[in-house]
């Protein structure tokens, strides 16, 4: 039976961490469970590290990281106190791993007690305060680089491990960030007969709650009762059940069974993003659990159209398609041994992040994070260079899709509360404007107006464009498709139109998908 035993603690180390972000959801739980006994030792004596390199303050709205929060593993007792680097302000945001960092912390690791058994294929889970970029909002480098990694070395024997590292003299930033965010990603199994698939999910809560995609738990709407079994990134296996699903968004919340003590994901914000801000995706492609890939955010502000099983027939009703699915190059990133079984009947339109981070088939519900290791999005589809692909096995061409975290954050919040989310709806048929003859500008061409609907309320007609829907620009009918949904049912949105040549705008209070 293991045995918890506390190591040494260093007033700097305290002094050090910083304080917890807060959680969307349900705050994370630190759990020592299983831990082997660690032996004491004399504290270590401080010394010192600094480095020449000094960055400019990081961008605001970036809060200093949060605390990493260690997985369920055996931990011994060799104790790394913080050294005292100089607070010299944080490095840039997202700044690529090679770039200087502006505030670091010597790296220190001691053999584990002469009694601990670690086989030779052991992992070490090491602390490095410089790997992550810090110091925002007041907090310094050693400060910032302390709350990074747990304050003790983690040996794992015999288990399943997060990050593997060989060089602790030579980590870099997403060394830091997979250790932060690796223990708040799952792997999950779906099946239903003789149909099945893998995909991956992202913890909420530490009691279970976790999101992915509908299109993962549904095997594409195959199925409303898949068998769900969920791996998490130390090994544990849990049965799940599905709490909801939003087939218009294509997500869906399931929660482990008796399941305590996990680490949730720290919520990003994806309105603050910057075209080539890094970008690190976590899933499992091809049942590769505790996968990670890196790029950076691609282009912001896009909205992709997708044939989808599970979306119900008529989602996509007030859009009229500018080509058949066959010819569309997006498609779900659908997970090993899973495809499509027949033609879909319906398309969704979703507002996206695209990154050129790998993402291959069973990156599907996974993480996408920023460079703080905070969620900025749910991956959710790839594209495809030779169009749609009938198994849905064609992998990464650098063009990969992630639901962006506001969105994610308003349906999942609904799921849990209400078993289902709600979507805007405008009462207007629209059409790509540029398609349209004598097109001038851009936008989404009204086709028609719903009698008593949203758009009619507004005073659209038919024959506007729309070229803005609450700041979001618009350049074709996926586009304010996409933000529509995006919104719950009786949001306000302010709309940019043209009309005759000459610019407006509306307020409209969007109706109810049903």
């Amino acid at each position: 039976m293991s045995e918890n035993i506390p190591s040494n603690t260093d007033p700097q180390d305290a002094a050090a961490k910083g304080d917890d972000a807060t959680q969307s959801h349900v705050a994370p739980q630190d759990d020592a469970s299983g831990a082997t006994a660690s032996y004491e030792r004399p504290p270590m004596p401080a010394q010192s590290a600094t480095y020449a390199a000094q960055a400019p303050a990081a961008p605001s709205g970036y809060a200093a990281h949060a605390p990493y929060t260690a997985p369920t593993a055996p931990v011994h007792g060799t104790h790394a106190p913080a050294y005292g680097a100089p607070a010299y302000g944080s490095a840039p945001y997202g700044a690529h791993p090679t770039a200087p960092y502006a505030t670091a912390a010597a790296a220190s690791a001691e053999p584990a007690a002469p009694s601990a058994k670690v086989g030779a294929g052991k992992i070490v889970g090491i602390m490095v305060a410089a790997a992550l970029v810090g110091g925002a909002a007041g907090i310094g480098g050693a400060a910032a680089g302390a709350s990074l990694f747990p304050q003790s070395q983690t040996v794992v024997n015999g288990a399943p491990s997060t990050v593997t590292v060989n060089n602790t003299a030579s980590v870099n930033q997403t060394t830091a960030i997979a250790a932060k965010v690796l223990p708040s990603v799952v792997t999950i199994s779906a099946t239903a007969g003789s149909s099945g698939g893998t995909g991956s999910g992202v913890v909420l809560s530490a009691d279970g709650y976790v999101v992915t995609n509908t299109h993962v738990v549904t095997l594409d709407g195959q199925t409303g009762d898949a068998k769900l079994s969920v791996t998490t990134s130390d090994g544990k296996v849990y049965a799940a059940t599905i709490v909801g699903t939003d087939p218009t968004y294509d997500l869906a919340v399931i929660k482990l069974t008796d399941a305590s003590g996990l680490t949730p994901i720290e919520f990003g914000d994806s309105s603050k993003l910057n075209v080539g801000d890094q970008t690190v995706a976590i899933g499992a492609p091809l049942g590769l659990s505790n996968t990670v890939t890196t790029g950076i955010v691609s282009a912001l502000n896009r909205s992709i159209q997708i044939a989808s099983s599970a979306a119900p027939e008529g989602d996509s009703a007030e859009q009229t398609p500018q080509q058949g699915d066959n010819g569309s190059p997006f498609q779900f990133d659908f997970g090993q041994g899973q495809q499509q079984q027949s033609t879909p009947k319906s398309s969704i339109s979703i507002a996206v992040i695209q990154t050129d981070a790998a993402i291959n088939p069973g990156n599907s519900g996974g993480a996408l994070v920023d460079g703080q290791g905070k969620l900025i999005g749910i991956n959710v589809a790839i594209a495809s260079a030779g169009g749609s692909s009938s198994s849905g096995q064609s992998g990464s061409i650098g063009v990969g899709f992630s639901i962006e975290s506001n969105i994610v954050q308003r349906v999942t919040d609904e799921l849990i509360k209400n078993g289902k989310a709600t979507h805007g709806l405008l009462g207007a048929g629209v059409r790509d404007a540029a398609s349209q003859d004598g097109a001038t500008v851009a936008g989404a061409y009204i086709a028609d107006v719903t009698s008593g609907g949203a758009a009619a309320g507004a005073g659209l007609k038919k024959g506007d464009v729309v070229t803005s829907f609450n700041g979001f620009p618009v350049t074709n009918a996926t586009d304010l498709t996409a933000q529509v949904r995006a919104l719950a049912a009786g949001s306000k949105a302010t709309i940019v139109y043209q009309r005759g040549g000459k610019s407006a705008s509306a307020e409209v209070t969007l109706g109810q998908l049903q």
